[in-house]
């Protein structure tokens, strides 16, 4: 991984039309929002990863919150984890300074992307196949 990369935690991100605050909390109600409707299906469950609240299918994590700025933080392949940091859309996921090359974090509140994003790292999942329900690093 190359050092011109953004790690989560770095920078905050611009906050338009309310505080710090306001954005994390709307953060939040957005991810949960929007895992919903994924909740309706028996094979996706709420659970902790890492302390962060997270969303797993059959066991294999595939969506988290950051609990501090509230980032969406995705498992994806690796290779579109770099499309998504060299596009500026997503920031290297690096709790305690150790990154995971299959997951990122995407800063910007947007329905739209966070939607679509969800969609992308819950179908990774399931192409993924059984396994010990562990994230890879």
């Amino acid at each position: 991984m190359g050092s011109d990369r953004t790690v989560v935690g770095a920078g905050v991100p611009a906050v338009h039309g309310g505080s710090a605050d306001e954005m994390r909390q709307s953060k939040e109600q957005l991810f949960w929002t929007l895992s919903e409707p994924m909740l309706a299906d028996p094979s996706v469950s709420r659970s902790t990863m890492m302390g962060f609240p997270c969303l797993r299918l059959d066991g294999r994590f595939f969506a988290s919150i950051d609990r501090d700025s509230k980032d969406l933080v995705i498992k994806l392949p690796a290779r579109r984890v770099d499309v998504l940091v060299a596009s500026g859309q997503g920031m290297v996921f690096a709790p305690n300074h150790r990154v995971f090359r299959e997951w990122v974090a995407v800063p910007t509140l947007d329905r739209q992307v966070w939607a679509a994003l969800l969609d992308e790292a819950k179908t990774f999942a399931a192409d993924s196949g059984s396994g010990s329900g562990r994230s890879s690093a």
